[in-house]
């Protein structure tokens, strides 16, 4: 089984990717989501209380706004949440890989990581993809989701180009869903036949 950690800009369309991919029938993990059942856990809700106090919360709840407007804007709180929170999600992305690698049927599988060069993980994959866009259809896309912050969350991250240049693999979105789904089949095929061969 190859397991490929996917990435890319804000607005690049990397969710959508995902998506494509695990239409097309491959294994599919979003370290997003991780991160947000993460946030509903009693260990890790404690942990920002104890940390930042009450104002974290909505009702029982973590309020991801609230932790967002934190951290985007104190560059320690960011480093801390990222180090307390980072080893919890390697921990679900394991063990998730572990369980697949008992399925015998798993050929490909995919892992959003936003920040996969960023956090120097990329060697925990086999192999790695980054989807580009043109960069006025990125702020559209993102303006449309309702980031805030974007500056503040684009400026953390290394530019397209870079992504592009170190990955294995460049996925492009410029064009319609359909458009993706087509590249990402293309993609997914190659990285099929390279499973079967093995190394």
């Amino acid at each position: 089984m190859l397991v490929i950690g996917l990435t890319g800009g804000i607005g690049s369309g990397k969710s959508e990717a995902l998506g494509a991919f695990e239409r097309l029938g491959a294994a599919t993990l979003s370290s997003d989501a991780v991160v947000h059942d993460l946030l509903g856990t009693d260990e890790v809700r404690r942990m920002l209380v104890e940390r930042w106090g009450e104002a974290v919360l909505s009702g029982s709840e973590v309020d991801r706004d609230a932790v967002a407007q934190i951290v985007f804007n104190q560059p320690d709180e960011l480093r801390w949440l990222e180090q307390s929170i980072f080893p919890r999600v390697g921990e679900r992305i394991a063990a998730w890989r572990t369980a697949l690698e008992r399925d015998a049927a798993a050929r490909v599988a995919v892992v959003e990581v936003p920040l996969l060069f960023e956090a120097g993980i990329e060697g925990a994959f086999d192999a790695t993809a980054a989807v580009l866009a043109d960069e006025s259809l990125r702020a559209s896309r993102a303006a449309e989701r309702g980031h805030e912050a974007v500056e503040g969350r684009a400026g953390r991250q290394l530019s397209q180009e870079e992504k592009a240049a170190r990955a294995d693999h460049v996925i492009r979105n410029d064009g319609s869903l359909e458009d993706l789904e087509r590249a990402v089949g293309e993609l997914l095929r190659q990285l099929e036949q390279e499973a079967a061969v093995g190394p």
